[in-house]
C-alpha cells in the first residue's frame, strides 16, 4: 500500500458502445447494444441509455431486445476498437514505463514510475490532463481512478463513472470501502458473495469485523486471508508491464446451480462465442480448447483438447466445448462454467472439416428461414427479427447492422439493416451535427461495398 495515491486505472466508459455512438451521429443519445445478433448471441456492451432498460453485458440478446427492443442493435466491429484502444494505450504508455492492460478498455499505470507523481496534487493533475488528452484524440470519454493500490484504483474508476476523476486519499480507505458490498473486493464473485451473505457477512465493514479467522475457517487460508487483507485496505500487487498473453478465456458463476443438461449445453456454446469474441479482439487464434466446470460442492473440474492447428473459428470451438463437456459429470449441479483458448498464435489454420459442417448447416439453416415471415432486420427504432429468404443468407452476412459502406454516389455510411434483398443504409461521418440520410439499395449493387472504419477525430483536430 503506497503513501501517495500514484497508481492509476483507466476504465473507458461503455467503450464499444461509445465508440458507435461518436462514429454514427443518428445514435448519440439513443440505446445502443454491442453484440453478437444471433439467436444465441450475448451483449458485449450496452450504452449507457441503455442500461437504464437493464440490459448489461454478457447478457443474452434475446433477453436485452425484451428489455430494449427500441435500441439500435450492432455487430462488433473489433478492428476499429482495437485502433482506438491503441491510441489510448499509447497515452497511457506516455505517463509511465509500466502499464498493465486488463482489456482492450481499460488499464492500470505506475504513475511513480513515470516520475510524474509522487503526491496528491502530482497524481490529480495527470489524471485529468489524462482525460482531456483521450478526449482530444478519440472523441471518446474514460473514467480514472487514484489510489495506493490497484484494488482501490479500480474501485475509484468505478465510482467516477461516467466520465469522471476520483482520488482516493490513503487513509481514507477503510471509511469509503467499508459499507461498500464485500462483492468490490477483487475475487469475490456471487459464490463466494453468497458464502458469506450466508453467514451474515455482505459489506466490506463486516469482513474486517468477522476477523482473519473466520474468514479462513469460511473460505480457506489462501482466499479467506487475501480476502481480510483486501477488505483493510491493503493491496501491495505491483502494476505488471505489459506481457505476451498465454490464453484467452470467460466464465460465468451462477446464482443457482445449474441442474438441466440442456441449459449447462447452452451455457458452455455460449462462453465458447464469447471467448472466440475476446480471442479476436486480441488478435490470436488458439489449438486447446479447456472447458472448466465448478461443481455445487465446490469442487473443479477441467478438460481439454488439442486441435491439429490453431483456430479463431467460433464454430469449432463451440463443438470442442460441447465434446469436453460429454466428459464431465454434472449431477447434483453446477455453479461455474468456463470456457478457453490456450497454445496462442499469430495465425489461423482453418479446420476444414468443421468449416464444411458449418457451411452445411448454414445452407440447412438458410432453408429453414425461407419458409419464415420474411421481414428486413433494421437497426433502430423500428427493429425486427429477420427471416431472410435463402436467396438473400450469403449477401446478407456481408451486410450486417453497423458495417461500414461506401457507395459511389453517396459516400461513406454504415448499415441499418438488411433483408429479403434490400440493404438499408444511413450517410452519416463521424463529427456531423445532424443525422445523416437513409438510402435502400439491392444487396448486390454494384456501387456499394465494404469499407474501413473513418477515424473519429479528424488528425488535424486530434492535433
Amino acid at each position: 500500500m503506497r503513501a501517495a495515491p500514484t497508481i492509476l486505472h483507466l476504465d473507458m466508459d461503455a467503450f464499444f458502445a461509445a465508440a458507435e455512438q461518436a462514429s454514427k451521429p443518428s445514435l448519440r443519445g439513443k440505446p445502443v447494444v454491442v453484440g453478437g445478433l444471433g439467436p444465441r448471441g450475448v451483449v458485449a456492451t450496452a450504452s449507457y441509455e441503455a442500461r437504464r432498460f437493464g440490459v448489461h453485458s454478457a447478457m443474452p440478446m434475446a433477453q436485452a431486445r425484451r428489455l430494449a427492443p427500441n435500441a439500435a442493435y450492432l455487430v462488433p466491429r473489433f478492428a476499429f476498437y482495437r485502433a482506438i484502444s491503441g491510441q489510448v494505450m499509447e497515452l497511457l504508455g506516455r505517463l509511465s514505463p509500466l502499464v498493465e492492460p486488463l482489456s482492450l478498455d481499460e488499464a492500470f499505470v505506475d504513475l511513480e514510475a513515470g516520475g510524474l507523481a509522487d503526491d496528491s496534487a502530482g497524481a490529480r493533475a495527470t489524471g485529468e490532463r489524462l482525460r482531456r488528452d483521450i478526449l482530444a484524440t478519440t472523441g471518446l470519454t474514460g473514467s480514472v481512478g487514484l489510489a495506493g493500490s490497484k484494488m482501490l484504483a479500480k474501485i475509484a474508476s468505478e465510482e467516477a463513472k461516467p466520465d469522471g476523476l476520483l482520488l482516493i486519499e490513503p487513509g481514507t480507505e477503510r471509511e469509503l470501502i467499508g459499507p461498500r458490498s464485500v462483492r468490490i473486493i477483487p475475487g469475490v464473485g456471487p459464490a463466494t458473495g453468497e458464502h458469506l451473505r450466508r453467514a451474515g457477512i455482505t459489506t466490506v465493514a463486516e469482513v474486517v469485523e468477522a476477523g482473519e479467522d473466520e474468514l479462513v475457517r469460511l473460505l480457506g487460508r489462501a482466499h479467506g486471508g487475501s480476502l481480510y487483507l483486501m477488505a483493510l485496505g491493503h493491496d501491495d500487487r505491483p502494476v505488471v508491464a505489459e506481457r505476451d498473453a498465454k490464453s484467452v478465456s470467460v466464465e460465468d458463476t451462477f446464482d443457482v446451480d445449474l441442474h438441466d443438461r440442456l441449459r449447462i449445453r447452452l451455457e458452455v456454446e455460449r462462453l465458447a462465442e464469447r471467448c472466440v469474441a475476446r480471442l479476436r479482439g486480441s488478435g490470436h487464434s488458439g489449438r486447446t480448447i479447456v472447458l472448466k466446470v465448478r461443481r455445487y460442492d465446490f469442487s473443479t473440474l477441467t478438460r481439454s483438447e488439442t486441435l491439429r492447428g490453431p483456430t479463431d473459428d467460433p464454430v469449432v470451438v463451440r463443438e470442442a466445448a460441447a465434446r469436453l463437456l460429454d466428459l464431465v459429470d454434472t449431477t447434483g449441479g453446477v455453479r461455474l462454467l468456463g470456457v478457453g483458448v490456450s497454445g496462442l498464435a499469430d495465425y489461423t489454420q482453418e479446420d476444414l472439416f468443421a468449416q464444411a459442417e458449418a457451411e452445411a448447416r448454414a445452407e440447412a439453416e438458410a432453408r429453414e428461414e425461407a419458409e419464415g415471415v420474411a421481414a428486413p432486420h433494421v437497426a433502430g427504432p423500428d427493429a425486427a427479427e429477420p427471416a431472410p429468404p435463402a436467396a438473400a443468407e450469403s449477401a446478407e452476412r456481408h451486410w450486417a447492422p453497423g458495417r461500414d459502406v461506401r457507395h459511389a454516389e453517396y459516400g461513406a455510411g454504415w448499415v441499418q439493416g438488411s433483408g429479403v434483398g434490400r440493404v438499408t443504409v444511413r450517410f452519416e461521418e463521424p463529427g456531423a451535427v445532424v443525422p445523416g440520410r437513409v438510402r435502400t439499395f439491392s444487396v448486390d449493387d454494384p456501387d456499394l461495398e465494404p469499407s474501413d472504419p473513418l477515424p473519429l477525430v479528424r488528425g488535424e483536430e486530434a492535433a
